[in-house]
């Protein structure tokens, strides 16, 4: 236990409880005395293991969720200069991932209740190049699944999802990465399933792309020394593989562990001066990988929360077409206000897990403590 002043940290890594801890050093001494680190029975079983948790016909295990959403849509074959509509409201590995496919990103706005894209935005960025809709899944939240694969099926293109955050979200039944032709999953140690390092997975029920992917993360190679194709190095290695193996069996009691912390800040915050985002009606739509709430007064916020020895981050301060980088991505014609009102607002709160009850109630009285 800490003691009752110690800083409330956004994330502890040191808190691993005893039975965890174990079955990583465990995974970690059989992948060392098994003398296979790449590509090896550990991947595999890892790949059959996540397909299975999401009811998924494939995963193809890559380095890190950048090169999951790159190789998700090199597998698609599209035209180069193929138009990817997507959300300003997200990490840049989402846009780097369409550019180094060689497609080219287009940034429609979002809603201000959830952050997550705004459908009449996405239609009014619809052109006839336009050939897939990546969907970004944030905060652990999926959207309206019926209402976004009706649009895709309208405007005749192809429905692809970023991950990253979501690991079992669920709409109707259905685990977020399935209802596209790909879901691209990162495996970083901030995500709920956390790798210790960068390691990612292209999740698929199409034979062609799990066929593509894993020959693409390969060099491009069909069999040793032998490439139809220029691919890349973008393999998770065994060692990874083996951690998460460890932890995947975790990962249902901590996403129950993630929505209870979230139920009993709503419970227990009450300061008019912050809000939280709108909930999916079906509370297994959201994994809360992150809290977050809004407030006019953020930077106040954050400096009070600091002195009560809160930490918070903040996901995303800066729009994407903000970033210089970024400057020419073409945006929805009516702009972008709801994602440039909505950065400046933002804050995500302490919501690991590893949170024990005193920690919440000791962030909500600060969170109501606040005072402009």
């Amino acid at each position: 236990m800490r003691p009752s002043d110690s800083p409330i940290l956004f994330q502890d890594f040191s808190r691993l409880d005893p039975p965890v801890a174990e079955r990583l050093v465990s995974a970690f001494a059989e992948v060392l005395n098994s003398g296979r680190f790449v590509l090896g029975e550990r991947l595999t079983y890892f790949e059959e293991s996540w397909s299975s948790t999401l009811n998924a016909g494939f995963a193809v295990g890559v380095g890190n969720g950048l090169d999951a959403i790159e190789i998700g849509l090199r597998s698609l074959k599209l035209p180069p200069g193929s138009e990817v509509i997507t959300t300003p409201m997200t990490a840049q590995a989402t846009v780097l991932g369409i550019m180094r496919a060689g497609l080219v990103p287009v940034l429609a706005d979002i809603s201000p209740d959830t952050g997550l894209l705004d459908p009449e935005s996405v239609r009014r960025c619809i052109t006839p190049r336009t050939r897939v809709l990546l969907l970004v899944h944030l905060y652990g939240q999926l959207g309206n699944m019926d209402e976004w694969t009706k649009l895709a099926q309208e405007a005749d293109v192809l429905l692809a999802e970023d991950c990253a955050q979501a690991h079992l979200a669920r709409y109707k039944g259905k685990f977020a990465g399935t209802f596209g032709e790909f879901g691209a999953f990162s495996f970083y140690p901030t995500k709920n399933l956390g790798a210790i390092g960068d390691a990612g997975a292209v999740v698929t029920n199409s034979p062609e792309i799990a066929l593509f992917s894993s020959k693409f993360r390969n060099y491009g190679q069909t069999s040793r020394y032998h490439h139809d194709e220029h691919g890349m190095n973008s393999r998770l290695d065994e060692l990874q593989a083996a951690l998460l193996l460890a932890k995947l069996p975790y990962l249902e009691e901590e996403t129950s562990r993630r929505r209870f912390i979230a139920t009993r800040y709503r419970e227990l915050v009450t300061n008019e001066r912050i809000q939280f985002l709108s909930l999916p009606e079906d509370p297994l739509s959201h994994v809360h990988h992150l809290v977050v709430v809004r407030s006019a007064h953020r930077e106040s916020l954050i400096a009070f929360l600091n002195e009560q020895n809160v930490e918070t981050l903040i996901h995303y301060p800066i729009p994407v077409h903000r970033q210089e980088a970024s400057r020419e991505i073409r945006t929805d014609p009516h702009g972008l206000l709801n994602a440039e009102l909505f950065a400046t607002e933002i804050l995500s709160i302490p919501a690991a897990p590893s949170l024990n009850d005193d920690e919440i109630e000791k962030v909500a009285s600060a969170l109501n403590s606040f005072s402009r």
